[in-house]
């Protein structure tokens, strides 16, 4: 951790916890404002994802991007939150890439890399953030993106869902935890803000790397490292994947099935 320079001040994590454009079918199912104040298990959703990155020694400072802080810390149980130093709350927009990308550009002279993770990500632990964030500086990465592998989440929950990537050598779905560790991020945020409504068509995004990096994509000649480091190169970086051996790792809450397990492994950590 010293190579990092983490024990000087730690990464700092950012949580997008708004809105986006339209109406989130999960929040409209429960009946909240947000999908991040959701409860499960007994407590709002974005509570298991600040606890589980204050409690990891690499975090720093955790910044939280909503449209509506108030609305989040009148709610007893994370009005704590307003006294903790180390939360910072930043008013969103409705893009989740443009409040990264804004989020970034004001805090960036603090020269500390940045981890992006999501809100509905409860089943988070420090062990996982601390697995990603030691993969992506073995890489001596620009942009390290957490992943796991199919095998690894199917032995163990073989009912779940997932979008998989499919890449020679594997097949792979996103754990929700990103790393920007240059000051040099700023186009690949941009251009992830270009295509932030297709962020569930990869192909459509390999797409802009040219025919040749779309073609191995799609043809599965190209291993998911690969793929991720000719796309950085395109912008001047190195992009690579970290795959975490934590099955959890890439269970997010997507959709009401997706509670219901969530909810479950919870109950069972607990006990």
């Amino acid at each position: 951790m010293d190579e990092r320079g983490l024990m000087q001040g730690g990464v700092t994590a950012l949580v997008p916890a708004g809105r986006r454009p339209g109406v989130d079918p999960l929040a409209a199912h429960f009946g909240a404002d947000f999908k991040a104040v959701i409860p499960i298990n007994g407590e709002p959703m974005i509570l298991h994802v600040v606890r589980a990155l204050l409690a990891c020694p690499s975090v720093g400072r955790v910044v939280i991007l909503t449209q509506e802080p108030d609305s989040f810390l009148m709610r007893p149980e994370l009005a704590w939150m307003a006294q903790e130093s180390r939360i910072v709350w930043r008013r969103s927009s409705e893009s989740v890439s443009a409040s990264v990308l804004d989020a970034i550009r004001a805090l960036r002279e603090e020269q500390t890399p940045f981890l992006l993770t999501t809100a509905d990500h409860p089943l988070l632990t420090p062990a996982m953030i601390d697995a990603f964030l030691d993969g992506a500086e073995n890489e001596q990465a620009d942009i390290a993106v957490g992943f796991v592998e199919s095998r690894t989440l199917l032995a163990k929950y073989p009912e779940n869902k997932r979008t998989w990537l499919k890449f020679r050598g594997g097949w792979y779905s996103g754990a929700n935890l990103f790393y920007f560790g240059s000051p040099k991020v700023e186009p690949a945020l941009a251009l992830w803000r270009e295509v932030e409504q297709d962020r569930k068509k990869v192909w459509k995004l390999f797409a802009r790397f040219g025919p040749w990096l779309f073609a191995q994509a799609a043809l599965r000649i190209a291993t998911l490292k690969s793929a991720l480091g000719q796309a950085g190169r395109k912008l001047g970086l190195k992009v690579a994947p970290v795959v975490l051996d934590t099955a959890e790792a890439c269970i997010d809450v997507d959709k009401v099935e997706d509670f219901h397990l969530v909810e479950k492994i919870l109950s069972e950590r607990t006990r």
